[in-house]
């Protein structure tokens, strides 16, 4: 969450102590606070998705060797697919033992060792999202996960959301002051709280032989916005 603050003449902390960075400005109406949330939609450019690879040995040097073997395969193959290495990351490495509970002598049974490599994949081309999965799965991954829906650069939605916040902050603030007995208001100030809601999906799969056509998937659209909270004072009073 991002909060920022924007100072201009009109703008100052009601009812909080002045600071070498604050303004105190006289109000001699009520004090009015609303928050208002808007969002609005856009089509996704990114999608985000994950793959991992499991394997299981006697012991911690074989299961990590053998992790590594299999990552590495799977590595290559989202190069091949024309993915840049700054888009490949890695989320996590884990190694540990496993055990088994023995019904017969109420005991944990040692099994050997699990490790597991995951990394998460950014798709700029979204129409290939499907057919990256099925090669990922082809390429050993053992699980998959997302995809996760975003847009590169929502500053055009964010921009129209947030106009839309403040254009309905200043109706609410004028209803408000009519039916209080006011005839206006002025702004005293604006705070703003940036939030991005991506619907994701989630698709996990055994490694299993991938056959045409594609995993369909349908990005949909994903919804960008604001919260604006803002001070008004009323003014005008009848």
């Amino acid at each position: 969450m991002i909060r920022t603050a924007f100072p201009f003449a009109a703008i100052a902390a009601i009812a909080a102590p002045a600071s070498a960075a604050e303004i105190q400005i006289p109000v001699n109406g009520p004090v009015l606070e609303l928050t208002v949330n808007e969002s609005v939609e856009a089509e996704p450019d990114i999608a985000t998705v994950s793959a991992g690879v499991t394997t299981q040995a006697p012991t911690a040097v074989d299961a990590m060797r053998q992790n590594a073997d299999a990552m590495t395969k799977v590595v290559a193959r989202i190069k091949q697919l024309g993915i840049a290495e700054r888009d490949i990351q890695t989320t996590g490495i884990n190694l540990g033992a496993q055990y088994d509970y023995d019904q017969e002598s109420r005991k944990q049974v040692f099994r050997g060792y699990q490790a597991s490599n995951r990394v998460s994949v950014k798709l700029r081309d979204i129409q290939k999202t499907g057919e990256v999965l099925d090669a990922l799965v082809a390429a050993g991954a053992t699980d998959l996960g997302g995809p996760d829906w975003s847009i590169e650069d929502d500053s055009a939605a964010r921009a129209q959301a947030r106009k839309q916040a403040m254009q309905t902050a200043l109706a609410q603030a004028q209803d408000y002051a009519q039916m209080a007995g006011y005839s206006g208001v002025r702004l005293l100030e604006i705070s703003e709280s940036v939030s991005s809601q991506r619907p994701m999906p989630m698709f996990r799969q055994v490694a299993a032989e991938a056959a045409p056509p594609p995993t369909p998937v349908q990005p949909g659209v994903i919804q960008s916005g604001v919260t604006v909270t803002v001070k008004y004072e009323l003014t005008g009073a009848d």
